[in-house]
């Protein structure tokens, strides 16, 4: 039952305040109709109660303003969190709110905030599953409470209008597959840090300076002297443009190449996107910036390209 409304405030009966509401007024009826005094109290306590539920709730959504918007790595098809970064006037007071998040081809899981920090901001995280990659548009934000006593339900709507880029859905690449023949193997030492420890035959990518002469001369074949401190050689990820059209194709190599990233950075390696299209070549470095590059990247050819995945042989240069 709605009761009153505005732009962005809005007022309505619960089931337990409609039961509450006819009570009232029965109770009213009886005390007008006999002309007891005890009935005309109980009328004036029940409806004293109920103004109070509607005073309360109101003062529950005002004094709050949104001071923030994040959405963090936003993956489609997969649910993730935007934080929200609410800022209290109201110093502290109990508030019972539900958020309820509007979002353009996607669906927003209700949060709770029950009392606000009295100083600095209070971070609401809300749970986010988006249907598409790119930029989407996050609409309007709404405070919802039935505090105290259930009696009244009173929202507040905020205006966003902010867009937030959701990035492709972080696919499973295939294990092992040639392009990363090596890669578990070959490492890169850390100047300054590291310091001789041994040694090993020779593999693909060692440079010629380390070569351990002395050794080799020994076993009658290449041997590379080894550091401490070592780290894995991170991943180069090649995408051409002008090679694929738009369509289901080219999402799943996006989603692939998406994967990749994510297992670079689980294995705490370097990645570099090197991307071709219309504009020429651009290299990309660092995994948030590969994520945001794939997560724009347009088909602008006719066919089905092919991607490669493989070992970087030197840190990547953007």
């Amino acid at each position: 039952m709605r009761l009153w409304s505005d732009r962005r405030l809005r007022l309505s009966l619960t089931g337990l305040g409609a039961q509450y509401l006819l009570a009232l007024l029965a109770v009213g009826a009886f005390s007008v109709n006999t002309g007891n005094n005890l009935l005309y109290l109980v009328f004036a306590l029940m409806l004293g109660l109920f103004l109070v539920s509607g005073i309360l709730s109101r003062r529950a959504l005002q004094g709050l303003r949104v001071a923030g918007l994040e959405e963090g790595n936003l993956f489609a098809r997969v649910r993730g969190g935007i934080r929200l970064r609410l800022r209290d006037a109201g110093r502290g007071r109990v508030r019972g709110l539900e958020l309820h998040l509007t979002m353009v081809d996607g669906t927003v899981e209700p949060g709770f905030l029950g009392a606000a920090s009295r100083v600095g901001e209070t971070l609401v995280v809300l749970q986010v599953r988006a249907a598409h990659r790119g930029w989407t548009r996050l609409r309007s934000l709404e405070f919802r409470t039935r505090f105290p006593f259930g009696l009244l339900e009173k929202s507040r709507f905020l205006e966003l209008n902010q867009s937030v880029l959701v990035l492709p859905h972080p696919r499973t690449p295939p294990a092992r597959p040639a392009s990363w023949r090596g890669e578990g193997q070959r490492s890169l030492a850390q100047e300054g840090t590291s310091s001789p420890e041994g040694s090993r035959p020779l593999r693909v990518g060692d440079a010629p300076g380390r070569v351990h002469w002395k050794r080799t001369a020994q076993r009658g074949q290449p041997w590379v002297r080894t550091f401490e401190e070592e780290r894995p050689m991170g991943l180069h990820l090649r995408l051409d443009l002008t090679a694929w059209a738009p369509g289901r194709p080219f999402e799943r190599e996006l989603e692939r190449l998406s994967g990749a990233v994510l297992q670079a950075r689980l294995q705490k390696l370097d990645i570099s996107l090197e991307l071709q299209g219309a504009e020429g070549i651009r290299v990309y470095r660092g995994h948030a910036v590969c994520w945001r590059t794939l997560a724009l990247a347009q088909a602008a050819g006719t066919g089905e390209g092919e991607s490669v995945i493989s070992a970087a042989a030197q840190p990547p240069i953007s």
